[in-house]
Formats: C-alpha cells, sequence, structure tokens
C-alpha cells in the first residue's frame, strides 16, 4: 500500500509539472525573442544575424529583437544565453567561437553547457597575400617562410579566435614559423594592403571584394573542398598541407530549453536561411548555406571541438575547465 502511494503521490506531481510545462510549450512564442549576437555592429556576423532574425520573425510571428553583447570573444554572449530563462526567448547567434572561447579559459564551461538549436551556414577562411607580393602559391610562400623564421606576419583576429586558430593550423601544416598579428576585419585588410602584414586569414566575406578588386591573391583555403565563390583557389590539402578549420554560425539557447521549442526554433532557422533574402546574401558574401538540425549540429560540434582543441593543444593556448 505505501508503495501504491508513492506511485500515487508521483503520478499527481508529474501531473501538475505537466499542466504548467505543456501551456508554455503550446504557447511558444508568447512574446519578443532576443537574438543575441556575440560581435559588434556592422560586421559579417552582425549582418547575417540581423537579416536571419528578421527572417525567424516573419515565420514565428513575433518580433525577433537583435541585440549585440560582443566581449572576449564571444564569452560575454554565451555566458548571457547560458544564465537565461530555459524557454526559448533568449538565443545566441552562435560561431566557432562557442568552441574557441570556451577552451582558451575565457569560461568555465564547455560548449556543452548550452543547448544547441543548429547551424546555418559555414564559410572558408582564406589564406591571402597582396596582389602584388611576390609568393604566387602557397608553396612559395611556404619555402620563403622556412628560410626566414619568425620574420613574417600573419594577421588574424583576436587570440584565439577561429582566424588565428586557422592561421596556427595552416602554418604548423606548411612547417612555418611566423608572428601572429592580431587585428579586427577592417585593421587586418589594411595590414597586409600597407606591409605591415605579409600575410592574412580572414572571413571569405571579408575576402571577396578585396579578391575582385585584385588588392589581394588568395594561395589557400585551409578547408574540405573548395569555395564555389573562389572556384579557382585550392585547398590546403589538395596542396599536400593536412590544415581544415572553417567558420560556421548557429544558433545556441539555454541549458533545458524544451524539445519541443527547440524544434521549433529549429524548424524557423531552416525556413529562414532558405529564404530568398538570406539566400541572396549568402551569394553576395560568400557563405554556403547548410543548415543542420539539432542531433546533426550536437554531433558535429561534438567533432569540431575536438579539432579546436587540438589546435590549440599544439599551440599551447588550451586551458582546461570544469564542467558546469
Amino acid at each position: 500500500m505505501k508503495h501504491l502511494k508513492s506511485l500515487n503521490t508521483k503520478a499527481a506531481a508529474f501531473a501538475v509539472a505537466t499542466a504548467f510545462a505543456f501551456p508554455a510549450v503550446a504557447q511558444f512564442p508568447s512574446g519578443p525573442i532576443e537574438f543575441v549576437i556575440p560581435f559588434g555592429a556592422g560586421g559579417g556576423a552582425d549582418i547575417e544575424g540581423r537579416l536571419l532574425a528578421t527572417e525567424m520573425g516573419k515565420i514565428l510571428g513575433v518580433a525577433v529583437v537583435p541585440i549585440n553583447k560582443p566581449g572576449a570573444g564571444g564569452a560575454v554572449t554565451y555566458t548571457y544565453v547560458k544564465n537565461s530563462k530555459p524557454d526559448g526567448h533568449t538565443i545566441a547567434w552562435n560561431s566557432t567561437s562557442i568552441l574557441t572561447t570556451t577552451n582558451i579559459g575565457n569560461v568555465d564551461y564547455d560548449h556543452s553547457a548550452l543547448d544547441h538549436i543548429g547551424r546555418v551556414e559555414f564559410q572558408p577562411m582564406p589564406f591571402a597575400v597582396k596582389a602584388d607580393a611576390p609568393w604566387k602559391t602557397l608553396g612559395d610562400f611556404a619555402a620563403d617562410c622556412k628560410k626566414n623564421p619568425g620574420k613574417y606576419k600573419v594577421a588574424n583576429s583576436t587570440a584565439g579566435s577561429a582566424t588565428h586558430l586557422a592561421a596556427i593550423a595552416l602554418m604548423n601544416a606548411i612547417g612555418c614559423d611566423v608572428i601572429h598579428l592580431p587585428a579586427g576585419v577592417k585593421r587586418r585588410n589594411a595590414t597586409v594592403l600597407s606591409g605591415e602584414a605579409q600575410a592574412m586569414i580572414a572571413p571569405l566575406g571579408a575576402a571577396v571584394n578585396l579578391k575582385k578588386a585584385k588588392k589581394i591573391r588568395v594561395l589557400a583555403m585551409p578547408t574540405e573542398s573548395r569555395s564555389e565563390l573562389m572556384p579557382d583557389v585550392p585547398t590546403a590539402k589538395e596542396l599536400g598541407y593536412n590544415a581544415v578549420l572553417e567558420l560556421f554560425r548557429g544558433l545556441s539557447v539555454a541549458k533545458g530549453t524544451p524539445k519541443e521549442i527547440k524544434d521549433k526554433l529549429a524548424d524557423a532557422m531552416f525556413k529562414a536561411a532558405n529564404s530568398a533574402a538570406f539566400v541572396k546574401l549568402s551569394k553576395k558574401s560568400g557563405f554556403t548555406i547548410a543548415p543542420m538540425k539539432v542531433d546533426a549540429f550536437e554531433a558535429y560540434l561534438k567533432n569540431e571541438n575536438v579539432n579546436v582543441v587540438n589546435i590549440m593543444k599544439a599551440a599551447g593556448l588550451y586551458q582546461s575547465k570544469k564542467k558546469k
């Protein structure tokens, strides 16, 4: 009898919890959604994120409001969303930074401290030099660099960023000892054009117009396959150098967000990513729309995390952390 009473008590408790939970899920979204962008206004991440938010708002029937929370390589945004209510009304516009900032010691948790909705797109990070530089190929640069260790500068973003890790991976693969020069997008371009840096790694969108204007020469892509926007540029792997790291962007929410809400967000994300407006932006900027929903994206993150950790460990950048 005591066992039966216990079961009845548990069943009643479950029924009460379910009664409160299901209406919240069924009514989602019940108001505006915060779309938190880890980087400042005006850059590629911001432009893409704002358009995706607009398109998702049309599908969900509520305002999806972009909010910039830059800082610490994405850590400010991820911590804000991690600590938010797990009801789907606060989402992070993530990127490879969700793996880099959590492994370099900016936070004391890893990517699994959040739930993830899906990937929206990915893009290569070209390795480029000034158009009139003496190096015609990546092999030329590698040969010259080996003769001049520690002399040449490669511009990329802040330490531990995706562009920094891509530069490390590529330089390690070609056996070059270089100085990594931290610089934001606008300054990064300027450092190469002025000769302050001999080369740079940048998101594809940041290099497209410079290549079209014949101001830079792109020597290689540290990617699995060639970019449709730069089909003449070989991958590092094609050239015999094992260096692969791509920049991706997607969505994350607080841990414990109900599956039904995550699925609804993933569906809206998928449709928004394939909207006419977002497809038009992808063709202009050069990123590849390749949506992944929840389960596929979780598996993708695990694999990419291993790659990021290995690159960081080889460079002495990795910082262990306790998981929360």
